[in-house]
C-alpha cells in the first residue's frame, strides 16, 4: 500500500471528512518504522513525514480515537514541529486503521489550526468513516493487504 498512486474512492473519503468536520486537513495515513506516508490528503501538499513526529503513531495504540483538542497543552506535542511551524496542528483527532489480522496500519485523521473538541455524534461518524477506509483497503478476495 505504501507509495502506491491515489484512489479516488479514498480521496473522496477525506474530502466528505474535511467538509463534514470542517477541518482544513483531513488525512489516511498509512505508518510504517520510519515514516507516515499519505494515501489521501485534504489540506497538505506533502505525501509524507517521518514518524517520529508523526500524530498518527500515537494513535496506533489501541482501537479508540485519539482525540488532541489543543496540542499546544499536551506535553506530547507541544513542541512538535508540526505544532510549533507549518501546517499549524492544534486540534487532532485520529482513527486507527485497523486490519483483520489486529494490525493497525495507519489512521484517518481530522486536523485543524484551532483547538477544538469532538463530540459523541462526531466520534460515531469519525469511527464510521474510519470502518469505511478499512473495508475499502480491503483486497477483491476479502483479505486485507499487508502495510
Amino acid at each position: 500500500m505504501l507509495d502506491t498512486p491515489p484512489e479516488q474512492r479514498l480521496d473522496k473519503i477525506v474530502e466528505f471528512a474535511s467538509t463534514e468536520f470542517e477541518v482544513p486537513i483531513c488525512l489516511i495515513s498509512l505508518v510504517d518504522t520510519n515514516r507516515q506516508w499519505f494515501k489521501a490528503r485534504v489540506g497538505v501538499d506533502v505525501c509524507e513525514t517521518s514518524r517520529d513526529v508523526s500524530f498518527c503513531a500515537h494513535a496506533l495504540g489501541g482501537d479508540a480515537v485519539l482525540v488532541i483538542p489543543d496540542a499546544l497543552l499536551d506535553p506530547r506535542f507541544h513542541d512538535n514541529p508540526m505544532v510549533t511551524g507549518e501546517p499549524h496542528i492544534r486540534f487532532y483527532a485520529g482513527a486507527p486503521l485497523i486490519m483483520r489480522d489486529g494490525l493497525a496500519i495507519g489512521t484517518l485523521c481530522l486536523i485543524d489550526t484551532r483547538p477544538r473538541t469532538i463530540d459523541a455524534v462526531g466520534l460515531a461518524i469519525l469511527s464510521s468513516l474510519r470502518d469505511l477506509v478499512v473495508l475499502e483497503l480491503k483486497s477483491p478476495d476479502g483479505e486485507a493487504l499487508d502495510g
